[in-house]
């Protein structure tokens, strides 16, 4: 057995010591060997192995820096697309991670001389978005990927799908409201033409048996004159009748539309889901009470699978990542905007107008789009919350 084999003394006394992270001086890139001092390294630089690297090195050293470049990018994005995908976090803690592997590419080989160049070249780049805060430099990652491209253009296109399909049906149903007012009105038209006739026909009746009895003396005429009297008032009085009868159908025919157009709506627009990007909305989880998170107020600012919600506390601005399950809807003071996130008129603005608290509801006039200036009279606290 050598002197330094696998299973000597010596050999095992020195991967005890090299193992963990050493100093990055003392490193080598090209040759991927760390030294434990400086006589070490010194010593390792004057060998024939590394002599060979920096020959290879001195050929092209643009080609091999960015290529070491290259490949920390890489490796960095890929930790931070695994581990903070959808959170906040400081540059210095994803660092730390990625460099917990012994065998990474160390900063020193790349273009970049320190950290902050590096998180700078992130966010021109725009594949980070990158802030400075008193704590340090904060990174989010900007998901490119084509999957998640995909998806979103998909769930775009099915959003836009349903906004067509639904002012169709608006469309329609108008269509269907105006020409039921046009039926009612044309029948209304001809009744009023038929009794018009039966009128001038009776008066006409009346005035040639008037004009043909004259035997017969002053008390038949006046008789006859009552009876047209009588005649004409019974007339007037179902006229009367048949109009209001008329606005009645009419208006319970129109009612009986908008009833079904709003059940349309409230089949197709009802979801388990409720969290909108930009809502006030309230944390109720007693696990977050310790820190200080419980009934405190934040501001929707990301919806992770349409159930996970990126909160932005209003006070701390402190970012937490809170189901559903464990917020609460607020509401505004009288006059606010409101956000609707379920029901019939799902993801539209309104106006908060007033609320009754004995039924849990309340009433709110929808602003811009489709149904601009709506009024709804009653819906329900869940279904309405606080825009931002």
């Amino acid at each position: 057995m050598g002197k330094n084999d696998f299973l000597t003394p010596k050999a095992m006394a020195n991967r005890m010591k090299a193992k963990g992270l050493q100093k990055l001086r003392w490193y080598c890139q090209m040759c991927q060997k760390q030294c434990r001092d400086e006589n070490g390294f010194k010593c390792h630089c004057m060998s024939e192995s590394h002599q060979r690297q920096m020959q290879v090195f001195g050929q092209n050293p643009t080609r091999v820096l960015e290529g070491y470049s290259e490949e920390f990018e890489t490796t960095f994005l890929d930790l931070m697309r695994r581990s903070h995908r959808f959170s906040r976090v400081a540059a210095t803690v994803v660092y730390n991670e990625y460099i917990n592997d012994r065998h990474h590419v160390h900063m020193n080989s790349t273009e970049w001389a320190t950290l902050t160049e590096f998180i700078k070249y992130l966010g021109k780049a725009g594949k980070c978005k990158v802030e400075e805060t008193p704590k340090g430099w904060f990174i989010t990652y900007v998901d490119r990927d084509s999957e998640s491209l995909f998806k979103e253009r998909l769930k775009n296109k099915r959003v836009k799908s349903d906004l067509a399909e639904e002012e169709k049906q608006e469309r329609e149903i108008r269509r269907q409201i105006d020409r039921a007012a046009e039926m009612f009105h044309d029948d209304d038209v001809e009744k009023r033409k038929d009794e018009d006739l039966g009128m001038k026909s009776g008066v006409k009746v009346g005035f040639s048996l008037g004009g043909g009895i004259k035997a017969r003396g002053e008390s038949s005429s006046s008789k006859q004159h009552v009876f047209e009297e009588d005649e004409e008032e019974e007339r007037g009085e179902k006229r009367k009748q048949s109009g209001g009868g008329d606005s009645e159908r009419r208006s319970s025919a129109l009612g009986e539309l908008m009833k079904e157009e709003e059940k349309k709506k409230e089949r197709m627009n009802r979801k388990a889901y409720w969290l909108f990007q930009g809502i006030v909305v309230k944390v109720m989880s007693k696990a977050l009470a310790e820190k200080g998170y419980y009934k405190q107020k934040g501001v929707v600012r990301k919806v992770v699978d349409n159930f996970v919600g990126e909160i932005e506390m209003i006070d701390s601005k402190h970012v937490l990542r809170v189901d559903q399950e464990e917020l609460e809807t607020v509401l505004p003071q009288i006059g606010g905007l409101v956000k609707i996130v379920n029901g019939a008129y799902r993801g539209s603005n309104a106006k908060l107008l007033g609320v009754d608290t004995d039924r849990f509801c309340a009433k709110v006039q929808i602003e811009k789009g489709v149904y601009d200036g709506r009024v709804i009279k009653s819906i329900e606290y869940e279904d309405i919350c606080k825009l931002a």
